[in-house]
């Protein structure tokens, strides 16, 4: 199979592994030029220290190239996900299978990501790809399990074909909404697992706020069309923990930096690459406003965020809320 990953991050370019270790022939897409003209030289990405990309996998900056693409992978961040598909649509063949692996929500529109790829490429075929899934452990072979999810069972199937392999095994299922929602929403807990860190709170902490923004994820997920369900699976407690427990996630570092007293504004600096979870925060807090929904742990990040709201304070409103039965509100 002809496979073109658009996205040259950690992510798509452990992904681009993924398929070439399958034996699909593989093109990488940079919207930068020089970026691409390197990697293609010196076979290394710089945020995948010490991997060494396969020289069959062709580097290019020519979205052009998606004209022989049978695969499409959206792998670019949630910000830049809508100006790619964009560029896309006039190469992207109507029986090419797109699949979005980028984790957010659009800011404003408050779209999921393969909402912008339908709507910006007028295409039918677009599955997702999600879970608990570093893209440094998976470009070095180490075993990971994600869900691939479609509408159509056979678009599932054929995601799940294309990527599975003795390293990367894939499950299908059937509820995108779930599934996508899953993977924006716990980008903003493990925002708030690593302030807990930051603030030196314990393990404790880390295991209440976890447990409880699960039940705020699977409120929000169920009123916008997903299932409870989709929430107990690798889509959504499986990338909690592995997002909410790393070093590896830019999220949870983020979160570290602002518990020790910095900004928000200077941690992401810190960080010095995307932190989705800024950007779903806001969206989160518009859509549960929106549509009353209760998100205490999540509106007490924002209110960090975006409302430069004092830690300690915020986590004594929260351990202070009203007395309640956990089966009240507990997410099965």
């Amino acid at each position: 199979m002809n496979a073109m990953v658009l996205g040259s991050g950690g992510w798509g370019t452990a992904l681009a592994t993924v398929l070439h270790d399958n034996g699909h022939r593989v093109t990488l897409w940079s919207h930068n030029s020089e970026k691409a003209e390197k990697m293609s030289i010196s076979r290394q990405n710089p945020l995948l220290s010490g991997v060494e990309i396969p020289k069959g996998i062709e580097i290019t900056a020519d979205i052009a190239r998606l004209r022989n693409a049978e695969l499409a992978v959206f792998a670019t961040p949630s910000f830049a996900l809508r100006e790619t598909a964009k560029k896309a649509a006039p190469y992207l063949r109507q029986d090419t299978l797109a699949v979005s692996v980028t984790k957010g929500i659009e800011p404003k529109t408050h779209r999921r990501m393969s909402q912008i790829v339908r709507e910006e490429t007028g295409h039918e075929r677009v599955a997702v790809l999600s879970g608990p899934s570093h893209a440094e452990e998976v470009a070095r072979r180490m075993p990971t399990g994600c869900v691939a999810a479609a509408e159509s069972q056979a678009d599932a199937e054929a995601v799940q074909h294309a990527f599975m392999n003795e390293a990367f095994r894939l499950y299908t299922h059937d509820d995108v909404v779930g599934v996508e929602l899953s993977g924006a929403l716990k980008n903003v807990i493990a925002l708030c697992c690593g302030i807990s860190d930051g603030c030196g709170f314990g393990d404790n902490a880390k295991a209440l706020l976890m447990t409880r923004a699960l039940t705020e994820m699977s409120r929000l997920a169920e009123k916008l069309g997903g299932r409870q369900d989709t929430l107990a699976g690798l889509a959504g407690v499986g990338d909690l923990i592995v997002t909410c427990t790393s070093m590896h996630s830019r999220n949870r570092r983020a979160g570290i930096l602002i518990g020790q007293g910095k900004s928000a504004e200077d941690a992401m600096r810190e960080v010095g690459a995307v932190v989705e979870g800024w950007y779903a925060c806001q969206s989160v807090h518009e859509i549960s406003e929106e549509l009353y929904v209760t998100m205490p742990i999540c509106g007490a990040v924002y209110e960090v965020l975006f409302g430069g709201a004092d830690v300690r304070k915020i986590v004594h409103t929260l351990m202070n809320r009203l007395p309640k039965r956990e089966s009240e509100s507990c997410w099965i």
